[in-house]
C-alpha cells in the first residue's frame, strides 16, 4: 500500500475543490497520512486488517478506465458502474446494465443491446423482471477486445471503449436513449442478431429490421450500404466513422427517428432550481451533428418525470420496468413537483402528555449506553439518527437538559468519528475518490455500497447539531469534515477533483442505487429508498441550518425527485407500473430489470414493507401525497403477515400515521407503550409522532410553501401551518393556499386555521395549491384520490368551431385563492381520443374569475389540437400556444377557474380523461 494515493497534481486539484466548496482548511499536502479538516481530519492510508475495493475474490481492485478518464472520480452506484468496477475478476466487459429502453452488456466484439418488452415472474413470485436478453450485438469487423473501459460519462450517459490492438471502438449509450452512437477504427460497422432479421426497409445506408418482435434501425452515413448475410449485418463506412442504431417504437417511426439517427450524443446534464414552493428541473442532452445540421434528438422519459412536465410529448411509447415511456422530441424537458418539506419535528399539540414524553425522552437520555454498542458506520448511524430526533422534541415541551444532553453524546460520537487516529474514522481512497468510514459494513468498504445510507445519518444528526450550535458547524470547526460526507455521497460539483458528482443519485432514474459495483445480472439495486431520502432531508436540514442555500435546494431537489419515484416504482400508487400478472402492491427492492418483494436479510413482511419506511424523521412527510397507497401498503403487510406487526410495529404506526393518524393511534393505545422499539426508534419519538398526528391530522401535501422547511396538516377540515426558521432573521412564510406565517429568527412557529399575519385572509376553498385534476361531473379538484375516468366531448356538427365554445365540457374550481406567480403561465395537459375518426380538433380555453362574482377578467384560448384517426390517447399540452387572451391576471380571492374543452372540427365526439395526472391544469398562481 502506498503511504499516500495522492500524486502531486492531484493534491493540488484537491485544495482547488476544497477551496470551491468553501472548505477552509489548509490545502492537503502531497504525501500524508492524516489530512487536517478544520477540527477534524481524515487519513489517506487505511486502518490495519482492512480492505478497501476488491474483486469477489477478495482480490484488490482499481478503477477499469482508459487513460482520458483515469484522473476522473468515478461515479460508482449508477446503472453503468460495471463497466469501471471489475467485481467478477473473470468478467473483464460489464454485467447487464439496464438504461431503459434498452438494455446493454458489453462482450468482447462489441456491446450487446436488447428492448425487454415481456416481464417474467420469478422467485417464487416475488421478483418481476424484464431481463436483459441481446438481439443483436454492435461493434466493428474482426474487433475481439479483452476488456472494456469507461472512457467518458456525464449525468445520465456513459460511453463504453474496446480496443484489441487493430480495431478501437465506442458506444455511447444513456437513460432514455432509444438510440445506440457508435464510433470505430480499423474496421467496418458490424451488427450480429440473435436470429434471423426480418428486413422491412433497406435504403442504402439507413436499414430497418425486426429481430426477436422488436424494431430495429441501423444508420450508416451518406454513401454507405448495409448487407445482410445471415445474422450478420456489415457496412462499410464511406471513410468515416460512425455510425448510429435505434430501437423504434413502430416500423412506422423510422421516418422520424431518421431525422436524428446523425445528432449524435455528446453529455448530459441536469439543472435544478427551488421556485416558491415547487422543484424544477431541465434535462439537456448535448449533441453534435455528424451528418446535416439537425441538432436534436428523442428521449423516452420515465413515468416520474412525464407525469410531471407540460413539455410536448410525441405519441411514440417504450415498455420498460417502471412503466410506460413516453417519447419527447428535443434535447432538453424540464419537470416542475411541488417541494416536499422537512422540519426538525412536528410542531407542539395539546395530543401530548408532556410529563409522559419526559419520563420517555429520559429513557434514552439516561441509558447506559445510548449508542446500543453501535460500533460500525451503519449501526451508529442510526444510533446518532434516534437521538436526533429527540432533541427538537425535547426543546418543545422545555426540557433543555435532556436537549443539551442529547446533542453531547450526539457531538461526542461525531467527533470520535470525524477525527482520524481513533477506533474510528474515515480513510480516503484516491484510486476509487471516495472516503470510507472504518469499522465498515456492509460493504461499504470492499464493495462501495451504501454510502447514502451510512453517512445521511450523521449528516442528518450534524444538521439538528448546527441548528442549536452554528459554531460547532462552522467550516473552521466539525463543517468542512460534514462536507466530506456530503461531497462524498450527494456531490453537487462535477468539477470537484476528489469526489464524483452525486456518487449514488442516478437524476434520470430519479432515484439512487445502493450496490457500488452494479456486479448483478439484474442491474444495479436499491432497497431502502427511504434512508436515501433521510440523505436528502438531511441535507435540506444543514443547509438551512449552515446558511448554505445551494446545498439546502439540492436536497430538496433529490428529495422531491426520489419521492416521486418512491411513489411509483416502489408502492405502485397509481397501479400503473407492476406487471399485471405481479401479485404484490408494494416492493422491498427496485432492481435495474424490475423489483421484488423482498430484502437483503429476511422474507419477513414487515420488515419488506417497513424498509422503505425508516427511519421516521420531519423528512418523511412526503409519504403522505399517496394516502389510499399508504392504506392499500398496509393492508397488504398484514395479509402477507398473518395479522399486524410485531417486530417493527412502532415504524409501521407512524407510517400509517400519516394517512389514517387515528388508526394508529389506536394501535399505540392497545400496547400504551409496551413493546420493544426498533433500534433506530424510540418510545418517546414514536408516541410524539403518533399522538401529534392524531391531533392535528394527516400531512397536508397539496399546500406547499416558499421555505422548504415548513409543513401542513389537516384535521376534519382545519389546517395547521408550521415552519422552522434557522436564519438569523425573522421571516414570513407563504403557503400556496394564501397563507402566511411569520416566524422569529432561529425557531418554529405553528398556526392553525386562517393563522398567519394576514389581518383577513379569505377561508379556505375546497381547492387549493396552483395544480388540478379533471373530475367527471365537471369539476377541477387538487384531490389526488378520484378514479380514473373520461368524459365526451360533444362533435362540432361539421362547422368550424375554432376559436369559439361549441357545447363544450367544463371543469371549475371555485373559492380559489392565490397570487400571481412570477414568469409563470397557464399550463395544462390533457389526454384526448378521437378514435377512428378523421379531423377532430379537441380546443381549450381557460378563464379567470378573480373575486367569484361572475365575470371573468382574464380569458385564454389555446390553439386546437389535430388529432390522429388512430384510437389511443394522445397528449394535448398549452405548447400547441395560445391563440387569443383577454385581461389581465390579478389576485384570486374566492375566485373561479374555469376549463372549456370542445371539438372545434370535424364531425364526430371525442374523448377526454379525467381523474388521472395526465389530465390536469396548472394555473399561475402561487
Amino acid at each position: 500500500m502506498r503511504a499516500s494515493p495522492f500524486r502531486p497534481a492531484a493534491a493540488t486539484l484537491l485544495a482547488i475543490a476544497l477551496a470551491a466548496v468553501g472548505l477552509t482548511s489548509a490545502a492537503t499536502p502531497a504525501v500524508a497520512a492524516t489530512i487536517p479538516a478544520g477540527s477534524g481530519s481524515y487519513t489517506d492510508v487505511r486502518p490495519a486488517g482492512t480492505s478497501g475495493p476488491t474483486t469477489n475474490t477478495g482480490a484488490p481492485v482499481t478503477p477499469k478506465l482508459t487513460a482520458a478518464a483515469r484522473d476522473k472520480p468515478v461515479p460508482t452506484n449508477d446503472w453503468w458502474t460495471s463497466l469501471a468496477y471489475q467485481r467478477y475478476g473473470d468478467n473483464p466487459y460489464s454485467t447487464p446494465m439496464y438504461g431503459h429502453p434498452l438494455t446493454y452488456q458489453a462482450k468482447a466484439s462489441g456491446l450487446e443491446v436488447g428492448y425487454p418488452t415481456t416481464p417474467a415472474i420469478v422467485g417464487d413470485g416475488r421478483q418481476y423482471e424484464y431481463a436483459h436478453k441481446a438481439d443483436l450485438t454492435v461493434g466493428l469487423t474482426g474487433l475481439n477486445s479483452p476488456d472494456t473501459k469507461a472512457d467518458a460519462w456525464s449525468d445520465w450517459t456513459v460511453t463504453p471503449y474496446w480496443a484489441d490492438g487493430t480495431r478501437t471502438f465506442r458506444a455511447t449509450i444513456g437513460h432514455g436513449m432509444p438510440f445506440v452512437y457508435a464510433k470505430g477504427s480499423g474496421g467496418d460497422a458490424r451488427v450480429t442478431t440473435a436470429s434471423a432479421p426480418t428486413v422491412f426497409a433497406d435504403d442504402g445506408n439507413v436499414l430497418g429490421i425486426t429481430v426477436a418482435g422488436h424494431h430495429y434501425a441501423l444508420f450508416a452515413p451518406t454513401g454507405a450500404d448495409w448487407n445482410v448475410s445471415g445474422t450478420t449485418i456489415t457496412a462499410a463506412l464511406a471513410g468515416k466513422d460512425y455510425f448510429s442504431l435505434a430501437v423504434l417504437p413502430s416500423t412506422d417511426a423510422l421516418a422520424t427517428y431518421r431525422t436524428y439517427a446523425f445528432s449524435f450524443v455528446t453529455g448530459s446534464r441536469v439543472t435544478w432550481q427551488s421556485v416558491g414552493a415547487d422543484v424544477r428541473a431541465t434535462y439537456t442532452l448535448t449533441t453534435e451533428a455528424k451528418e446535416g445540421t439537425e441538432r436534436g434528438t428523442l428521449q423516452a422519459l420515465y413515468r416520474h418525470q412525464w407525469l410531471h412536465t407540460t413539455d410536448a410529448l410525441t405519441p411514440y411509447t417504450y415498455v420498460s420496468p417502471r412503466g410506460t415511456m413516453k417519447v419527447r422530441a428535443s434535447a432538453s424537458f424540464t419537470t416542475s413537483q411541488r417541494s416536499s418539506g422537512v422540519v426538525p419535528a412536528l410542531p407542539a399539540s395539546d395530543g401530548i402528555d408532556r410529563a409522559r414524553l419526559g419520563a420517555y425522552l429520559d429513557e434514552v437520555a439516561n441509558a447506559s449506553d445510548p449508542f446500543s454498542g453501535a460500533s460500525d458506520t451503519y449501526w451508529t448511524g442510526k444510533a446518532l439518527g434516534r437521538l436526533a430526533q429527540l432533541v427538537p422534541v425535547a426543546d418543545q415541551i422545555g426540557r433543555t437538559a435532556t436537549r443539551d444532553k442529547l446533542l453531547g453524546l450526539m457531538k461526542g460520537r461525531l467527533q470520535e468519528w470525524l477525527t482520524a487516529g481513533g477506533a474510528s474514522g474515515f480513510a480516503y481512497d484516491g484510486d476509487w475518490k471516495t472516503l470510507t468510514g472504518y469499522p465498515a459494513s456492509y460493504g461499504s468498504d470492499t464493495e462501495l455500497n451504501d454510502h447514502h445510507f451510512h453517512y445521511g445519518y450523521y449528516v442528518y444528526a450534524a444538521a439538528i447539531v448546527a441548528q442549536y450550535d452554528q459554531a460547532w458547524a462552522a467550516d473552521s470547526a466539525w463543517g468542512t469534515m460534514v462536507k466530506h460526507l456530503i461531497r462524498d455521497t450527494a456531490n453537487p460539483s462535477r468539477t470537484d477533483a476528489a469526489y464524483p458528482f452525486l456518487r449514488g443519485f442516478d437524476v434520470y432514474a430519479g432515484h439512487s442505487w445502493a450496490s457500488g459495483h452494479q456486479g448483478f445480472a439484474a442491474g444495479n439495486n436499491q432497497e431502502s429508498s427511504s434512508e436515501s431520502t433521510n440523505l436528502s432531508a438531511a441535507l435540506v436540514l444543514w443547509g438551512a441550518a449552515t446558511g448554505d442555500t445551494s446545498l439546502r435546494d439540492l436536497g430538496s431537489y433529490l428529495l422531491t425527485t426520489e419521492s416521486e419515484a418512491i411513489t411509483q416504482y416502489w408502492f405502485d400508487a397509481n397501479e400503473q407500473v407492476f406487471p399485471a400478472s405481479y401479485r404484490y402492491g408494494t416492493v422491498g427492492m427496485v432492481w435495474g430489470s424490475g423489483a421484488a418483494y423482498s430484502t437483503w436479510w429476511t422474507a419477513n413482511p414487515e420488515e419488506i414493507h417497513g424498509i422503505n419506511v425508516l427511519p421516521v424523521t420531519g423528512g418523511s412527510l412526503h409519504l403522505a401525497r399517496e394516502k389510499a397507497a399508504i392504506t392499500r401498503n398496509i393492508a397488504e403487510m398484514e395479509r402477507e403477515n398473518g395479522g399486524p406487526a410485531q417486530e417493527w410495529r412502532d415504524l409501521l404506526w407512524e407510517f400509517e400515521a400519516l394517512a389514517a393518524p387515528a388508526s394508529a393511534k389506536a394501535k399505540w393505545d392497545a400496547v400504551n407503550g409496551n413493546y420493544t422499539p426498533e433500534q433506530g426508534e424510540s418510545r418517546a419519538h414514536t408516541y410524539h409522532w403518533i399522538g401529534t398526528l392524531d391531533t392535528l391530522g394527516a400531512p397536508d401535501t397539496t399546500v406547499g410553501a416558499d421555505l422548504p422547511t415548513a409543513a401542513v396538516f389537516t384535521r376534519n377540515g382545519v389546517r395547521t401551518y408550521t415552519a422552522h426558521n434557522h436564519g438569523s432573521t425573522a421571516r414570513t412564510v407563504t403557503f400556496t393556499d394564501g397563507r402566511t406565517l411569520a416566524v422569529a429568527a432561529r425557531s418554529t412557529a405553528t398556526a392553525t386555521g386562517p393563522g398567519g399575519q394576514d389581518p383577513d385572509p379569505p377561508e379556505p376553498g375546497p381547492s387549493t395549491g396552483n395544480t388540478f385534476r379533471l373530475k367527471t361531473g365537471g369539476v377541477l379538484t387538487t384531490a389526488t384520490t378520484d378514479p380514473a375516468g373520461a368524459d365526451t366531448l360533444a362533435s362540432a356538427d361539421g362547422v368550424n368551431r375554432d376559436g369559439t365554445p361549441y357545447r363544450p365540457t367544463v371543469y371549475e374550481a371555485r373559492q380559489v385563492n392565490g397570487k400571481p406567480a412570477a414568469g409563470a403561465a397557464t399550463a395544462f395537459r390533457l389526454r384526448v381520443d378521437a378514435g377512428t375518426r378523421v379531423g377532430l380538433a379537441p380546443q381549450v380555453r381557460v378563464s379567470y374569475d378573480l373575486t367569484g362574482d361572475g365575470t371573468f377578467e382574464r380569458t385564454e384560448t389555446f390553439r386546437y389540437f389535430a388529432t390522429d384517426p388512430l384510437a389511443g390517447w394522445e397528449e394535448y399540452t398549452q405548447a400547441v400556444g395560445a391563440q387569443a387572451t383577454t385581461g389581465s391576471l390579478g389576485e384570486l380571492r374566492n375566485g373561479t377557474v374555469r376549463l372549456e374543452v370542445w371539438n372545434a372540427l370535424g364531425n364526430g365526439t371525442s374523448q377526454l380523461q379525467t381523474g388521472t395526472d395526465a389530465a390536469v391544469l396548472r394555473i399561475p398562481y402561487v
